[in-house]
């Protein structure tokens, strides 16, 4: 039996490193006769992709590539670009509410990440190659959120985009309101939600005059100079009110959204995102006017008070007002078919294809600051991209590979 054991164990522990081998290292690839949705510059039939140190060298109907370059005859199939997820709680072991208190804002999802959670391998294979891994919203004030490449099994660190502008979650309405109201505790009405925001901006703006006061006293030289005592969470929100930290905020309302605005205007806090944002549409030129993003569900409603008033033309209204709209997951399920969910704008809006095509790629890529790097097939960017055995917004689509800077993280055939 002892015997046994050893064995089961030893095999055990060959099958978990085999999971976590990293992908097929990147090597320069030339991608030849697909159809190239390229969510930029239009479609291009035909078309060719050089990878080279895993950028997009070159793309094009006509495409040269070095000798020696391995070759992979797409014909017949469709490439977009990595799908992105502004609005993801995978990967994160569970760990996406503080919930002790309604301010967490010292919390960071990055010690939560599960680089090898199979959320992320399904997510992958359904062409996703970038996410935002995000705080839920029991908080008024949630911690920082992470936008991350799913490069499944590999280190954190190689996940993490170093130059993402960084996020923290805020959230209004009926999810803070019923887990601190059920308690006795400050907030359980929307009025009480933004109070505790203001409060908190205001004593943020309080700890950084102190600092602001510290450093200039050690400028001067003054021995007086005592620095103040660090508190985290104030750290993080000086930071949000300095615009070193940006905001994602959970909000559905028209009134809670304009109730938002004035606060973007009184504190000069960067709202980059507003996710869910089912009524956006009746307050769409208050959000272009600040040029705020928003990431929506495609056809979600009448799941809770807030969303009576969703209609499944909020995202395709917004975009025709000027706002940069976006079709987000808020579910491993949905994330594994956000081309699907793209598509059904086509269905009740009529847009154009590229138009829901950037809705889940280059449109999410500028909500969350990284379209010059990704979210289209352009030449300079990442090599992250979706092939697909038919036009991905046909039903009976399927990605076949994944790609992530070049590496593939996804094949059907294996």
């Amino acid at each position: 039996m002892r015997f046994q054991s050893r064995i089961v164990l030893s095999m055990t522990v060959v099958i978990m490193l085999l999971f976590l081998l990293p992908a097929a290292r990147a090597e320069d690839l030339l991608l030849r006769g697909a159809t190239i949705l390229t969510a930029a510059n239009g479609t291009i039939p035909n078309g060719s992709i050089l990878i080279r140190n895993g950028k997009i060298a070159a793309i094009g109907q006509n495409v040269d590539a070095p000798a020696g370059t391995k070759v992979l005859d797409l014909t017949g199939q469709f490439i977009t670009p990595g799908i992105i997820d502004t609005h993801a709680h995978i990967a994160l072991d569970g760990d996406i509410n503080e919930v002790t208190s309604p301010v967490t804002a010292q919390v960071d999802m990055l010690d939560a990440i599960v680089p090898d959670a199979p959320a992320i391998f399904r997510a992958v294979a359904g062409g996703v190659t970038t996410a935002k891994l995000m705080h839920g919203s029991a908080n008024v004030i949630g911690g920082v959120c992470q936008t991350v490449k799913l490069k499944y099994g590999r280190k954190i660190e190689n996940m993490i985009i170093p130059d993402a502008p960084r996020q923290m979650k805020w959230a209004l309405g009926e999810n803070p309101k019923r887990v601190y109201g059920n308690r006795s505790q400050t907030p359980s009405t929307r009025m009480g939600v933004f109070y505790v925001l203001r409060d908190n901006l205001n004593k943020a703006k309080e700890y950084q005059q102190k600092w602001d006061e510290y450093d200039r006293k050690v400028k001067n030289g003054e021995k007086s100079a005592e620095a103040p005592k660090r508190d985290l969470q104030l750290e993080n929100l000086s930071k949000v009110l300095k615009g070193e930290i940006h905001v994602d905020c959970h909000c559905y309302s028209a009134s809670e959204i304009v109730q938002l605005m004035k606060i973007i205007d009184e504190y000069k806090v960067k709202v980059d995102v507003l996710s869910h944002c089912l009524e956006a549409y009746k307050v769409a030129d208050e959000i272009a006017k600040r040029g705020v993003s928003i990431a929506t569900f495609a056809d979600w409603w009448g799941y809770k008070w807030e969303a009576y008033d969703a209609i499944p033309y909020n995202a395709a209204m917004c975009l025709r007002q000027g706002v940069n709209a976006v079709i987000k997951s808020d579910s491993d399920d949905f994330m594994r078919r956000l081309y699907q969910e793209a598509a059904k704008t086509i269905k009740y809006s009529d847009v154009s294809e590229q138009d829901a095509l950037r809705m889940i790629t280059l449109n999410a890529a500028k909500a969350l600051g990284i379209d010059k790097r990704t979210g289209s097939l352009e030449a300079g960017k990442d090599a992250d991209l979706a092939v697909f055995d038919r036009h991905p917004f046909d039903s009976f689509s399927k990605v076949v590979m994944t790609l992530i800077e070049g590496e593939v993280y996804f094949d059907i055939t294996k």
